[in-house]
């Protein structure tokens, strides 16, 4: 930015302070490069501790663009250009976000494309499939994105009365001992 004082202000005893900001665009930094910076720093990190020393720290990361919620360098929503989430949404009950580079410099809520999955079960895993991998944009994460759709239709099911929710699993318990 630039920094200018304007001497009219300076007559009339005020102190009129001008900015003038330059738009210029972001540096384009490689992949790899981004993921370094990233990957021990992000306020989207979460470290859980181990049980014990051998198990040590598990990485989640919470940004848009991660399907397994997992601290990598093939995860990371925002190291990879082109990233892949399945998101709930109240609207549409489940949204595909896919990331785009038009306007991510300047306007970065514009840097994810969202795509409303409010269709039947076989044709929203149709649109997931023809977003992510028959345009070759990451083929290598079309099983966990369905795995993730299949997680948040059941979610929103059971949200609507639809289906009954699962019974939690109380750890071992045996009829016999009671």
């Amino acid at each position: 930015f630039f920094l200018s004082i304007d001497p009219i202000g300076l007559q009339e005893g005020k102190l009129r302070i001008i900015y003038f900001i330059f738009k210029e665009k972001m540096v384009k930094a490689p992949d790899s490069l981004v993921w370094e910076m990233v990957k021990g720093n992000s306020c989207f990190l979460k470290k859980v501790n181990g049980h014990s020393k051998r198990s040590g720290v598990v990485e989640f990361s919470t940004e848009k663009g991660n399907l397994y919620s997992l601290n990598s360098a093939k995860n990371n929503g925002l190291s990879n250009t082109k990233a892949v989430d399945v998101v709930f949404s109240p609207e549409h009950g489940a949204s595909l976000v896919t990331k785009t580079a038009s306007k991510a410099h300047s306007f970065p809520k514009k840097g994810h494309a969202t795509i409303p999955l409010n269709k039947h079960f076989r044709a929203t895993v149709h649109t997931i499939s023809s977003q992510a991998v028959d345009n070759y944009y990451r083929p290598d994460l079309k099983k966990a994105a369905l795995a993730k759709y299949s997680c948040v239709y059941r979610a929103n099911r059971v949200a609507k009365g639809i289906k009954k929710a699962l019974p939690v699993k109380k750890g071992r318990y045996s009829k016999s001992s009671d």
